[in-house]
């Protein structure tokens, strides 16, 4: 069987379990409990796995190790290195296999959720005073074992975590294969899948698949590693993955969320996709009000998001004084917090980085202060590479058509393989595109299907080449404006402005129009009389 054939096989069979088992309760209630005992399962065969390269030299296993007679010392030492290695600690008799078995034994002491409460609390404390202690504290908090939701008595509760543990266990993760993800991928496939049933909910954690992957390939263009990616508003974390996977290697990745279920999620998400401790950092925080203190004077090689569209915010005036709304000398509204965000990540943004955001088409042009700070980005700081029309109703939960944004600090780098200039320079335009056309419906949903993301691509990819950028304007598709074009459009980036997908109508020949309507007249005629004749016939009133 293929890998890919694998990854469909699992993703199909987790997605029949979590229909199967979770009855009545709501798919957002369950999406918790499935993914959090995928994840424990995970964890412990990652610890059952390293525990056993530890021991083998002296021909141990770790199923047998609490059983030794130095079994202290012995799980003291695994301890210290798994602490290290996978920033947290699973004792053999508290690893999933071992719970799901006694929950599976069929006798009177099959009753687990005390355990499993206390197993799951044990993870977290395992990592208190360590270095990884801020990426598991709390990490299983959403699972709450006590719950009237998993069933009405606490036999109802345990005979149900029972036969999800019990099913699980009959599946195969292939947690060995380090070449290979597809339980990473599984898992978040998982995630958009509930996703789709969640309504408005989605938006909270879920940006869809092909949205994330044009963002990833916006922000990797020309790039084959990445020191650092972040993403403010990052969910259960699906866009920062995705951007690994446009290059060989991302040095670290940074996210900030502000719902706890969902920031739970994300650090679950970042572990099942082998990304190691050491190298996420996620903070559970409002980005605009509470910046993450380890990343505020950080500055990012890429930055993706998909922020909440027109979000509320305080916009108090205390943030004049904040470095990241200062420069500009307006803030956005209360009711739109749009522009917020964006300023939020051009100051995060490093000198030599892209950034790509999804946004509402309002902040193109809005007038007030979100004109003004449109003007200062693109006449004071000439940051905005491009902007990006996409379809409507492409997201879970909201219908409106959205574009991106594409900025950089330093548009002057253009791939140039001869000094002939044709064109006027990238820092002296920007790229328009209208996508918002091209899309496939799939139910009330639409859908971007690859020929729609590749053809963005690579319209974008062609305007950041010199030699290749006459090919990133397109009939009725995309324009490479002037700077100057723009200011003469009072700063409006308005897409239909600049691409025209205006389609004349087929002429019209008025000589056979007319022909058409004495013709038809003649047809009339003919008809009425024949009706007049039937009426004479039943000696009934002609109706005309």
């Amino acid at each position: 069987m293929s890998e890919e054939q694998k990854q469909q096989q699992l993703k199909q069979t987790l997605w029949n379990i979590a229909n199967d088992l979770r009855g009545n309760m709501d798919a957002d209630d369950f999406r918790d409990y499935i993914l959090g005992f995928i994840f424990y399962k995970y964890l412990s065969r990652k610890m059952k796995n390293y525990a056993n390269v530890i021991l083998k030299p002296d021909g141990l296993s770790y199923d047998t190790v609490e059983s030794h007679e130095e079994a202290e010392a012995l799980l003291e030492a695994i301890r210290f290195e798994a602490l290290d290695k996978l920033g947290y600690f699973l004792k053999p008799s508290e690893l999933f296999s071992e719970l799901a078995k006694r929950g599976n034994s069929g006798n009177k002491n099959n009753f687990i959720l005390g355990d499993l409460a206390n197993v799951l609390t044990s993870i977290e404390q395992s990592t208190m005073g360590s270095e990884s202690e801020d990426d598991f504290g709390n990490l299983f908090e959403d699972l709450d074992l006590t719950s009237s939701k998993l069933g009405k008595t606490e036999d109802a509760k345990n005979e149900l975590i029972v036969k999800v543990l019990t099913h699980l266990e009959t599946i195969d993760f292939d947690v060995e294969n380090t070449e290979s993800d597809i339980l990473g991928d599984a898992y978040e496939y998982l995630i958009g899948q509930f996703a789709s049933g969640a309504g408005k909910k989605a938006g909270e954690f879920y940006t869809p698949q092909q949205v994330s992957k044009i963002l990833a390939k916006l922000v990797t263009t020309n790039k084959t590693k990445l020191k650092s990616v972040y993403d403010p508003t990052c969910g259960s974390g699906s866009l920062l993955l995705r951007v690994s996977k446009e290059v060989e290697d991302v040095g670290e990745f940074f996210g900030q969320e502000s719902n706890p279920t969902t920031y739970n999620l994300c650090r679950m998400n970042m572990i099942m996709h082998n990304v190691h401790y050491k190298q996420f950092d996620i903070y559970n925080e409002d980005t605009l009000v509470n910046p993450s203190p380890n990343h505020i004077d950080k500055r990012f090689e890429a930055i993706v998001a998909n922020p909440p569209f027109s979000a509320n915010w305080s916009a108090s005036p205390l943030f004049m004084s904040d470095d990241r709304f200062s420069a500009y000398g307006k803030l956005a509204p209360k009711s739109k917090a749009d522009f917020a965000f964006v300023q939020h990540m051009v100051h995060q943004l490093d000198h030599n980085g892209t950034m790509a955001c999804v946004l509402p088409h309002g902040v193109l042009f809005r007038g007030a202060a979100e004109g003004h700070i449109r003007k200062f980005l693109i006449e004071d700081k000439n940051y905005l590479d491009a902007v990006i029309g996409l379809p409507a109703n492409i997201f879970y939960g909201t219908s409106i058509p959205t574009c991106i944004l594409v900025l950089k600090k330093n548009r002057s780098t253009d791939v140039t393989l001869s000094a002939v200039e044709v064109l006027p320079k990238r820092n002296e335009t920007i790229l328009f595109i209208d996508a918002s056309q091209h899309f496939e419906k799939v139910k009330t949903q639409n859908v971007l299907l690859d020929q729609h993301l590749d053809t963005i691509i690579e319209t974008y990819r062609d305007y950041c080449h010199t030699e290749r950028r006459q090919n990133a304007t397109k009939d009725k598709y995309s324009y490479v404006a002037t700077i100057a074009q723009v200011r003469d459009n009072d700063y409006n980036l308005n897409i239909p402005r600049y691409v025209d997908t205006f389609e004349e109508e087929e002429p019209i020949d008025l000589t056979t129009v007319a022909k058409d309507l004495k013709t038809l007249e003649t047809d009339i005629a003919k008809t009425d009389a024949t009706i007049a004749d039937f009426c004479k016939q039943l000696n009934i009133e002609t109706p005309f």
